[in-house]
């Protein structure tokens, strides 16, 4: 039977079929659904961990163990799972484990665009592409192959496009496996000084071997057309060429792109024209064929950054234009927002209102750095408002410490927020922290997270209570508040700036969209009343907006969260 999939979801089919029996991950767009569909298989066992390097950990103490494991992550996400991913580049494997990575070019929800094939060859692992939903599944199952076969760690590279396109994938049995006998080998998985030298001629022989095999492997393909124009090319940029330019070339489509083969490249463009390379992101593949003395044409007709298009292949190499309309009337933008109700907006009116420095993190409220609340000063990465906010105050002394804050998520506190907090109690500065708890992980589509008390099968598990954590890790005053009581809120704000000792408040609230969260009637507008001041719309709630002078709220987005009503001191807006 067939079926037409998600990338993402046929990948999980793929770890399926192929006897996985362990799935550690953390989400991050664009690669979530892929753990979220194999949670599904009852055969699986997948979790979500608090991040990326413990998931990693996990899916290599699985392998060790004699099970098929894998993680799952998007590009920022490997960053986090780097220091065992390079250990593991030495330490290779027992049964086959798999890492996805989902890259995201153009950076549709992420914030940089880098090239996980670097993370490939930095870390001596093997890396090979899809290029689609078919292809995502049978290199879920090949990876897994290749993994035992040279006893490394296999990395799929995936994209937004791959992950979240769909295409028909046929379905297969699951392949049962037992687990590999364990044996205790020191020499191979206690990576001392002394052991992991030893491993090092055994990893360059590895790639040396799996770079032979990359000459011959099923996954290169070579498709022979007209000759005047060769293309070499991977992922979802061959989808792209073949689009573009269909039999007016020849195409070399590497399914394996670390380590890359070098025979095949060379006879494939001895009998073409004109060669280019079609990659997004960077030169790797262009690099790769220069340094073997391959002639092609690649960054100087594509960009580094951004996606790669069927139109701008067919522009930059047949010179073909598409033909299209103009639309001559301004349409307004429409950024992103917080949603109607969302718990954060009131909090961030209230820093916005107090004019505090705001050291930001990773998440949907990442978003109050937009107008008009624009209550942000900086977003890094997963975990760094709270360090950095420690390093600002360190910086700039008492005085900045009593005028800055760190907001970050319940989930991307249990990610990496923690070690951060621990630092501003070890190493003494008053810095405030502030901690949205909005009882879900919200930016990546409402997963379970250890602060929840429930598993990612939605399972009652161990919750972790933020208020003791905090306690446990030095800090003495805590507080907690309902965003949704600003005049509160900013009062006890207030309060933990001016103590001489570092605190934490926790904004909670759940998210509005919830499916258990039950909201109050939308509010209303006395129209006798409203002045048309546009306090309400301050707030930057898309449900408020302005008609004739004269506020006005849409029953059909708005919750009742009563934020407005707090702000209207005329009385105008009502239940």
């Amino acid at each position: 039977m067939k079926k037409l999939m998600l990338g993402n979801e046929a990948f999980a089919r793929g770890l399926y079929e192929a006897g996985c029996k362990v799935v550690s991950s953390y989400p991050g767009t664009p690669s979530t659904e892929i753990t979220e569909a194999v949670a599904k298989y009852d055969e699986v066992y997948a979790e979500w961990a608090p991040n990326e390097k413990v998931a990693m950990e996990v899916a290599l103490g699985a392998s060790i163990g004699g099970a098929r494991s894998f993680c799952g992550m998007k590009h920022v996400g490997l960053n986090v799972a780097a220091d065992p991913l390079y250990t593991a580049g030495y330490t290779g494997v027992t049964a086959g484990m798999v890492i996805a990575v989902a890259d995201d070019p153009g950076m549709h929800s992420s914030q940089n665009e880098q090239d996980s094939r670097h993370h490939a060859i930095a870390s001596k692992t093997m890396m090979i592409e899809p290029s689609d939903s078919r292809e995502c599944k049978e290199f879920a199952k090949a990876a897994f192959e290749l993994s035992e076969k040279f006893d490394v760690p296999v990395i799929v590279r995936l994209s937004t496009r791959v992950s979240h396109s769909q295409s028909a994938v046929e379905l297969c049995e699951r392949e049962e496996r037992e687990n590999i006998p364990y044996e205790k080998n020191i020499q191979k998985y206690v990576m001392m000084p002394g052991n992991a030298i030893r491993r090092h001629p055994v990893v360059e022989a590895r790639m040396k071997a799996i770079a032979d095999y990359a000459e011959t492997s099923p996954l290169n393909k070579v498709e022979m057309n007209d000759t005047k124009i060769g293309v070499i090319t991977s992922g979802i940029s061959y989808q792209y060429a073949k689009e573009a330019l269909g039999d007016k070339a020849s195409y070399l489509k590497l399914g394996i792109v670390n380590p890359m083969p070098i025979q095949i490249i060379k006879d494939f463009a001895a009998k073409c024209e004109k060669v280019y390379v079609i990659e997004e992101l960077d030169d790797v593949i262009e690099t790769h064929c220069k340094k073997n003395g391959v002639n092609v044409i690649g960054k100087e007709l594509f960009s580094l950054m951004g996606e790669i298009s069927q139109t701008i292949v067919a522009e930059k190499i047949l010179g073909e234009k598409n033909e299209y309309i103009t639309f001559e009337d301004n349409v307004p933008v429409r950024p992103p927002v917080m949603c109607p109700g969302c718990p954060h907006r009131g909090l961030f009116y209230c820093l916005h209102k107090l004019g505090v420095m705001v050291s930001g993190d990773i998440g949907c409220y990442t978003l109050g750095a937009t107008a008009p609340l624009c209550a942000m000063d900086s977003t890094i990465c997963m975990g760094a408002s709270i360090s950095g906010l420690h390093g600002f105050n360190k910086a700039r002394g008492a005085e900045a410490e009593k005028k800055s804050v760190a907001v970050i998520g319940d989930s991307t506190f249990m990610h990496s927020g923690m070690t951060g907090l621990v630092n501003v109690a070890y190493n003494s500065t008053n810095s405030t922290v502030i901690i949205l708890d909005n009882s879900i992980t919200g930016m990546t589509g409402h997963q379970q997270n250890p602060t929840t008390g429930k598993n990612l099968k939605g399972d009652p598990a161990y919750a972790v209570d933020l208020e003791m954590l905090c306690h446990s890790l030095g800090i003495k005053s805590v507080r907690v508040v309902d965003p949704y009581h600003m005049a509160e809120t900013e009062a006890v704000i207030k309060e933990e700036l001016a103590k001489e000792e570092p605190s934490v408040i926790i904004s909670r609230r759940p998210c509005a969209l919830l499916k258990y969260v039950k909201h109050n009637p939308p509010l209303k507008v006395n129209k006798d009343k409203c002045v048309g001041c546009k306090q309400c719309l301050k707030i930057g709630c898309p449900a408020i907006s302005i008609h004739d002078g004269k506020c006005v709220i849409d029953h059909t987005q708005c919750v009742g969260c009563g934020i407005c009503k707090e702000m209207c001191k005329l009385g105008a807006i009502c239940d």
